[in-house]
């Protein structure tokens, strides 16, 4: 999808070819059945990945989402209300706090590498993206298991618990 609306096809299609079209028209609309991007929110998937516009998933239209998880890319695109309905319908929230934090990671390593005057390789840059990724997602779902809150409280629990050791660890 993309601001225009969204395409589909359920029997799936090639990643290039819908490039292409994208690339020629401006949009993903008119390359298979086009679909509103309200529609693409309600279909019957395993993810929707919100991922351009804040916002989209409201209080509203929360009780229609059918996915069995919501994997935010977007900034904030959930609402506060929206993310307690999904909470209440058994739809698992990755929150943009944890699922985007990948470039900031990144980012993090590029400062690293110039105070330091270090070089890291593209693969060792990944992997150590992997390795902090993976053990923030592994905190964050054994604080939500152990705790039984919605996922985005445990994410901002985790988030907060770390900027207050690494301030109590500077002193």
């Amino acid at each position: 999808s993309d601001a225009e609306g969204g395409t589909h096809d359920p029997d799936g299609f090639q990643y290039r070819p819908l490039a292409d079209h994208s690339d020629d028209t401006g949009s993903v609309t008119g390359f298979a059945d086009d679909i509103s991007n309200a529609e693409l929110l309600e279909m019957d998937v395993d993810f929707v990945v919100p991922a351009a516009i804040e916002e989209v998933i409201t209080e509203e239209n929360a009780p229609d989402i059918r996915a069995d998880t919501v994997l935010e890319i977007a900034n904030g695109p959930t609402t506060y209300e929206a993310d307690q309905v999904l909470y209440d319908s058994g739809v698992e929230v990755i929150p943009g706090i944890l699922a985007n934090a990948g470039g900031v990671t990144v980012s993090y390593y590029e400062w690293v590498q110039n105070r330091q005057g270090d070089y890291w390789s593209r693969e060792e840059v990944l992997d150590r993206m992997k390795e902090s990724m993976l053990s923030a997602y592994d905190d964050f779902r054994r604080r939500r298991e152990e705790r039984g809150i919605r996922g985005r409280v445990a994410a901002y629990e985790v988030a907060v618990e770390r900027v207050v050791e690494a301030m109590e660890y500077r002193g």
